[in-house]
């Protein structure tokens, strides 16, 4: 039986400074191509049957450079929508509304998600690369905060659990199983934790 591989997009400027990202599509840093590129070694351990990519272009490109080739884009894997707090850091966001979480409060206004909607389309997805996998393995491009509630619903857990997972940037996470149960098989993979020299 295969594994639901989750990369997340290499860094951007709004990654860095800890804006939230969803809609807007920004390029990668030159930080975040050269990360991209250090995720191909780590990823010739599975035979890809898949390559699923949320449409945003830093998830395409990662993609792209860390050598796979995109079987389909998938709406279903794009970041979780922010609406009004697109572009904002958490820190600015609590200053006007201090007890705000996006893990159990969501977006803001036009385009913003409640995490139970992010849960249901990461639902989707999950149930279609599963249904996948036994041909091989099936790799998901997206981004932080989708990959996180993937995480929390392949293990039955609510989206909200998803902040008990944290994932950098271009790193690399196996969904998987344990004698016959969902299980998390690898979590937070980076170049740098591969190889810290």
């Amino acid at each position: 039986m295969g594994e639901i591989v989750l990369i997340r997009h290499g860094e951007t400027t709004w990654s860095a400074s800890g804006q939230h990202t969803s809609v807007t599509d920004l390029d990668l840093t030159e930080n975040g191509v050269s990360q991209a590129k250090a995720l191909a070694p780590l990823l010739a351990r599975w035979d890809f049957t898949e390559v699923w990519s949320s449409p945003r272009k830093r998830s395409l490109v990662t993609a792209d450079l860390a050598g796979l080739e995109i079987t389909a884009v998938v709406p279903d894997l794009a970041e979780w929508g922010y609406g009004d707090y697109e572009g904002r850091t958490s820190e600015e966001i609590r200053e006007e509304n201090p007890d705000w979480s996006l893990w159990t409060h969501g977006g803001k206004g036009p385009g913003g998600e409640t995490p139970d909607e992010v849960a249901a389309r990461l639902d989707r997805a999950l149930a279609e690369a599963e249904a996948l996998l036994d041909r091989g393995d099936v790799a998901l491009v997206a981004h932080g905060h989708s990959t996180r509630v993937a995480a929390a619903r392949w293990l039955g857990r609510p989206a909200r659990d998803g902040r008990e997972f944290t994932i950098d940037t271009a790193s690399i996470a196996a969904l998987g199983y344990e004698h016959g149960r969902h299980a998390i098989a690898l979590w937070n993979l980076t170049p740098w934790a591969a190889d810290p020299e």
